[in-house]
């Protein structure tokens, strides 16, 4: 059995490394948002 402080220890881990992936996945969306809207300012002005 895990004693409750090593239990805590993990579930901070989890939490900040869920955290970082949150950001990294919404940095990619903002990434790819941008990427279409410059295609597409890029299609029509060709």
């Amino acid at each position: 059995m895990i004693d409750p402080e090593e239990q805590e220890l993990i579930r901070s881990r989890q939490r900040a490394r869920a955290r970082i992936m949150a950001l990294i996945l919404a940095a990619l969306a903002v990434l790819f948002f941008f990427i279409t809207i410059a295609r597409i300012k890029g299609m029509h002005g060709a």
